[in-house]
């Protein structure tokens, strides 16, 4: 099982949460919302071979704690993964917009002079202002858009400028998340859960329930869910630049 989108520190007990990856072999790509938070949960992680900390700078956050960016940038040289990061074009949010637009360019600019990192990329209400500063900064490494929610015509844009995309349980609840789905390429493509955010009823999802959405995505992609397993975990082995996962 792949979930490349959790926020793992966020759960009330990410010590168990850890036990039920270990026990179950899910490979988990844990986002972290500040700088200062990588390093807490990159302690409280270990060194678990099927778990990857990204190195994050949430947009929500970024009209408080933008000083943080530089902190980010000069952790880059310890970790292949960046996320959460990107920009967020929600009513609460916009009002920073131009800041996040900012501290976007700067991370990017940041990863491409590093060579390139693996990123789980935030676009809610403003994909196009993320493809923009993707298409500025082609060398920032491998873009991983995370439950996104733009146009169709936004979705050719950012496959034509070979961007990847996690989806999970939550996002296939709604329509139009099913129809971006249907539309994106099978062959860059990951499961994610967003959790604790991503939800079962009224409970957080946990990370192996990324594949609670393979039987709908099979279906939407035309494909036995065997099939599609097996796409997902050849999809996640040949990331560009990204550091084997061992296990």
């Amino acid at each position: 099982m792949i979930d490349f989108h959790c926020h793992l520190d966020l759960f009330p007990d990410p010590a168990t949460v850890l036990d039920g990856i270990d026990s179950r072999g899910t490979y988990v790509l844990a986002v972290t919302t500040t700088p200062k938070a990588w390093r807490g949960t990159s302690r409280l992680v270990g060194k678990r071979p099927r778990v990857r900390i990204a190195l994050g700078l949430h947009p929500e956050l970024v009209a408080q704690r933008h000083h943080e960016v530089a902190l980010l940038c000069g952790l880059l040289v310890e970790t292949r993964y960046v996320g959460e990061i990107g920009i967020d074009g929600s009513p609460p949010h916009r009002g920073s917009i131009e800041l996040q637009k900012s501290v976007f360019d700067r991370i990017l600019a940041a990863c491409a002079a590093a060579g390139g990192r693996v990123m789980s990329i935030h676009s809610r209400g403003a994909p196009a202002a993320v493809l923009d500063s993707l298409e500025r900064q082609r060398t920032s490494g491998v873009p991983i858009l995370h439950w996104f929610s733009g146009t169709k015509a936004e979705l050719a844009r950012a496959d034509a400028l070979g961007c990847w995309f996690s989806v999970g349980p939550a996002m296939l609840r709604s329509r139009k998340g099913r129809e971006l789905a249907a539309a994106m390429p099978v062959d860059r493509m990951l499961t994610e859960t967003d959790a604790p955010f991503g939800r079962d009823g009224d409970s957080p999802l946990m990370p192996w329930q990324a594949y609670d959405c393979l039987d709908e995505l099979a279906d939407l992609k035309g494909l036995t869910v065997d099939i599609l397993r097996r796409q997902l975990i050849a999809n996640l082995r040949r990331l560009p630049k990204l550091v084997e996962w061992s296990g």
